[in-house]
C-alpha cells in the first residue's frame, strides 16, 4: 500500500464538515487532501479561498482542477495506483469538484474488511470520511488523476 493511501485510511471516520481539514474533527473532500498534504509535507502550498458547495459552478471555472495541477503531478487516467488523488465530475457539463484517494486498484483491501475491486477514500456529505468501492458509476466520473510530489514524501 502507498504511504498516501495508508495515511488517508487514518482519516476514516472523520465527520464531514464543509471547508474543514482536521483529522478526527471534520473535513470535506478538499480538506482530506489538504490534511494529507500537511501530514506528509508540513505547511500547505497555498490557502484555499472560502468556498460554497457550488464552488466555481456559476463561473464554469475548473478551480479545483487548476489548484490540483499547481501542486500535484498529473498522470494518465488509465494508470490507476493506490495513493492517486482522483478528481471527479459529478454531473456531465458541471465543473469537477470532488476528490478522493485511490486505496486499492484490484483484489482484496486490507481494511476495513475484505472487499473485491478498486476502492477510494473520500469525505462525503452525510457520511464523513469513508472508503467506498470505486464502482463503475464512480469510475465514469473520474476526469483526472494526480500524484503527490514524490520528492517531498
Amino acid at each position: 500500500m502507498s504511504r498516501v493511501a495508508e495515511a488517508a485510511r487514518g482519516w476514516i471516520g472523520t465527520p464531514y464538515v464543509h471547508q474543514a481539514s482536521c483529522k478526527g474533527a471534520g473535513c470535506d473532500c478538499l480538506g482530506l487532501i489538504r490534511g494529507l498534504w500537511r501530514e506528509l509535507y508540513g505547511a500547505e502550498p497555498e490557502a484555499p479561498p472560502a468556498y460554497t458547495m457550488d464552488w466555481s459552478e456559476p463561473q464554469g471555472a475548473e478551480a479545483l482542477w487548476q489548484a490540483a495541477a499547481r501542486h500535484l503531478l498529473a498522470k494518465p487516467l488509465a494508470e490507476a495506483a493506490p495513493g492517486d488523488v482522483i478528481l471527479f465530475r459529478m454531473r456531465p457539463g458541471s465543473v469537477a469538484k470532488h476528490l478522493g484517494v485511490q486505496s486499492a486498484v484490484t483484489g482484496l483491501r486490507a481494511a476495513p474488511g475484505p472487499a473485491e475491486g478498486p476502492a477510494f477514500i473520500h469525505a462525503y456529505a452525510g457520511h464523513g470520511v469513508v472508503e467506498s468501492p470505486l464502482s463503475p458509476p464512480w469510475q465514469r466520473r473520474i476526469v483526472a488523476r494526480f500524484l503527490f510530489p514524490k520528492e517531498l514524501i
